[in-house]
């Protein structure tokens, strides 16, 4: 492969996609919805410019339940045979480990780009689209479509929605702008169905989510007089549930939730595999949590990272607590 750009413009992303018409196109494990939603807009949109493209998700783990209705058939858990003769595009990957723990698909590639917004994210592409002030991938994407000419569809519209809206908190954190908002409008009046994704992916809940929520709140801990709360859940709870590992996800946004609390974690021990899953949230903007997550190889924004870990429970939440209390503001 040639040697990467480390910071390549729209136009020359958009360029690179017109000269090609062979994809492959990944996005990180435990797919996220701006994650899945960028990688399905993505493939619609090249669909659109008349594109041969294949939508790859590294391993065998479910989607999360609340993404069942997105039509995603298509998503390749396998690389198909001629991955070797397709450009890799890359979304919502802030570092190449995230794609999975195999490195083919992106060191045999005739090109890869890498179209992200993390701040972290560390380029690995040969042409690197990251916009860090963006509030999701998807809304970075919106611009490729354009510079490209995709017309937006409702069928695009959709997924740009879900990534939007997922990974703004539902427009609550700080990383929603006025542009996400106009954005929002955008992909409303394009035929985006707001009600139906909002019953879909928070207010469609498994009672198996609910039992699984009860053990982690029952387990919540505050340190530093409340202003940081950690819980976790074990192999067995996911086991005696009969939850799948997907139905974890949000519990956090409880734990971030606590009045007085300037940072959560929850660490998860998945059903399969040793290395705990720990996931950091911050609800004061001063905290930096990607920067606590790198320190355990992991990443991510500023207000959500996260990191895996062969460490115990115990020895996971000593190294949270003492990064917390070194990078915690002062409160007054």
């Amino acid at each position: 492969m040639n040697s990467p750009q480390k910071t390549s413009d729209l136009t020359a992303v958009a360029n690179a996609i017109r000269s090609h018409d062979r994809f492959l196109l990944v996005t990180h494990e435990n797919p996220d919805g701006d994650a899945l939603g960028s990688i399905l807009a993505l493939k619609l949109a090249l669909d659109q410019l008349g594109k041969d493209s294949v939508m790859y998700l590294y391993g065998e783990a479910p989607l999360p339940v609340e993404y069942s209705f997105m039509p995603l058939a298509e998503l390749r858990r396998r690389l198909p045979d001629d991955w070797r003769e397709r450009v890799l595009i890359a979304v919502d990957c802030a570092n190449e480990s995230r794609i999975g723990p195999e490195p083919e698909p992106l060191e045999g590639a005739p090109l890869a780009l890498d179209i992200d917004h993390h701040h972290d994210n560390t380029r690995f592409g040969q042409l690197n689209l990251i916009v860090p002030n963006a509030s999701s991938t998807g809304e970075v994407l919106r611009d490729v479509f354009a510079e490209l000419g995709v017309e937006l569809t409702p069928e695009i519209a959709e997924p740009l929605y879900i990534a939007l809206v997922t990974d703004t908190g539902r427009f609550q954190y700080s990383n929603t702008t006025a542009k996400s908002l106009r954005l929002a409008a955008e992909l409303v009046e394009a035929g985006a169905d707001v009600h139906r994704i909002f019953r879909s992916v928070y207010e469609t809940v498994q009672f198996a989510k609910l039992k699984l929520l009860a053990r982690a709140l029952e387990r919540a801990q505050i340190y530093d007089g409340g202003r940081l709360v950690v819980s976790y859940l074990v192999r067995s709870d996911f086991t005696d549930i009969g939850a799948a590992e997907a139905y974890s996800e949000g519990i956090i946004d409880y734990l971030r939730a606590v009045e007085g609390a300037d940072m959560a974690a929850l660490i998860r021990e998945p059903r399969d595999g040793p290395a705990r899953r720990i996931s950091l949230r911050a609800s004061n903007d001063e905290l930096d949590v990607s920067a606590i997550a790198r320190k355990w190889g992991g990443g991510g924004h500023r207000q959500a990272a996260g990191f895996s870990s062969d460490a115990s429970v115990e020895e996971i939440t000593e190294f949270i607590e003492r990064e917390f209390l070194a990078s915690a503001p002062t409160r007054t």
